[in-house]
């Protein structure tokens, strides 16, 4: 026997306690590893850099977005037909073809390298969907999955962190900054691949509360949708909104936190996220402890449009009052956060259980994604060709007053939706099995 079966046999009968420490380190470290091959090439300023009279920065950020969005769509479907056995070896495939593209980042002048970033993050998309799938359809995964989405929210800063130290500290090209970055956590990979590598599939007890998780075919996912077409529609809307908020408040920090006059303590870009993380786990975490599938999905939702109306407040307070800019910063990341992070693992969760849908949330969470980060990439295009002129800030509160009042509009027509297909579903004498609602 391995050590890996060893390892699997023992979670098999180990506490929840133990297992549940044991999957979120697993899947906290791979994911939060993938964002050094992602990420660093951002903390770079590429200063005087221009293409076609467009900052050389923008161009190359709209590059790799351009490749993780193609990756999302492509994600709705090898995503969600992925078999269990394929996971570990498509994570290492993945994220080495990443990696080789910041190689010849490096080596090939500018302007021709944006491509290779572009190459970069065309297998980078798909990692999140992988990793999850380890931890999706289990008692706890909302728990889990709080721990995992954690590595998103620290993990842009501290991967940058890493970058501006070998641009600063050790004179290291801003071009080959990332291909060194992710070297550095190379080991930090290899250990996460590992870990998840023993988790075993979810128990019995796990299927029968949560549903059984199935690879879904092209017929499966036409299903899927013509059942809930109107409701993708409204959560994916919302969705796309959280995501162009987090790509500009992320791939921008270093210029936003400048314009609100931080420009010379990169520390923050670190120390502001880390109270966002400890806030947004505390809270989506706890959720692990309802156990009424009906009730959690509607929370989340309802949680998704409380998000809206907190970043509606503390945004006008920060135009209006004097509220400290870091404060706004850290309030403002917790309300996107909080809902962007119900969406990573919790909402699609509990929506498949309370309908005892037989699919898996590979197929919705890359249909979000997919559109999502098309919507982001068509900001950063209208940005420089239609407002140039206008601030990362500027466009920055722009783009939150927009997000907020998308997020309670259609907070509530999803919520409204889905009460509705309860009893479309509930009350049609034609429906399959696994389309009925879950009892009271």
């Amino acid at each position: 026997m391995t050590l890996t079966q060893k390892i699997s046999r023992r979670l098999e009968n180990a506490n929840q306690a133990y297992f549940c420490a044991y999957a979120i380190a697993a899947a906290f470290i791979t994911y939060f590893a993938m964002y050094a091959f992602r990420k660093p090439f951002s903390a770079g300023t590429y200063a005087d850099l221009t293409i076609w009279g467009i900052d050389y920065k923008v161009i190359a950020i709209v590059s790799q977005v351009l490749g993780y969005t193609l990756s999302k769509f492509l994600g709705i479907r090898v995503v969600s037909e992925l078999k269990a056995s394929y996971r570990i070896k498509s994570i290492v495939v993945l994220i080495g073809i990443a990696w080789v593209a910041l190689l010849f980042f490096a080596i090939t002048p500018t302007p021709y390298n944006v491509l290779f970033l572009f190459l970069n993050g065309l297998p980078l998309g798909m990692i999140w969907g992988i990793v999850f799938s380890f931890l999706e359809g289990r008692r706890y995964t909302e728990f889990l999955g709080a721990g995992m989405a954690c590595s998103f929210i620290v993990a842009s800063g501290a991967v940058k962190n890493v970058g501006r130290s070998l641009v600063l500290n050790y004179g290291v090209s801003e071009f080959w900054m990332p291909f060194l970055a992710g070297m550095i956590f190379i080991p930090a990979l290899v250990v996460g691949v590992l870990m998840l590598r023993a988790i075993p599939a979810p128990s019995e007890a796990d299927e029968a509360h949560r549903t059984k998780r199935v690879p879904m075919d092209g017929q499966a996912r036409r299903q899927f949708f013509l059942t809930f077409a109107l409701g993708i529609v409204l959560v994916v809307a919302i969705y796309i909104c959280l995501t162009v908020f987090r790509d500009v408040r992320d791939n921008f920090a270093v210029e936003i936190w400048s314009a609100l006059g931080y420009a010379d303590t990169p520390h923050v870009l670190t120390t502001a996220e880390i109270p966002i993380a400890i806030g947004v786990l505390v809270i989506v975490g706890s959720m692990v402890f309802i156990q009424s599938n009906r009730l959690a999905f509607y929370l989340n939702l309802g949680l998704i449009t409380f998000s809206g109306v907190l970043l509606l407040i503390t945004t006008a307070l920060f135009r209006y009052t004097n509220l400290n800019p870091v404060v706004w910063m850290i309030l403002n990341g917790f309300s996107m956060y909080l809902a962007y992070m119900l969406y990573q693992a919790f909402l699609f969760e509990r929506w498949i259980a309370l309908f005892r849908y037989r699919s898996n949330i590979g197929f919705l969470l890359y249909i979000a994604d997919a559109f999502g980060y098309l919507g982001s990439t068509s900001i950063m295009f209208a940005k420089n060709f239609t407002s140039g002129s206008i601030s990362w800030l500027q466009l920055f509160m722009k783009i939150t007053y927009v997000t907020a009042f998308l997020c309670i509009a259609l907070g509530l027509c999803s919520i409204v939706y889905f009460r509705m297909k309860e009893r479309q579903l509930g009350a049609s004498a034609n429906v399959e099995p696994t389309l009925a609602a879950e009892p009271s």
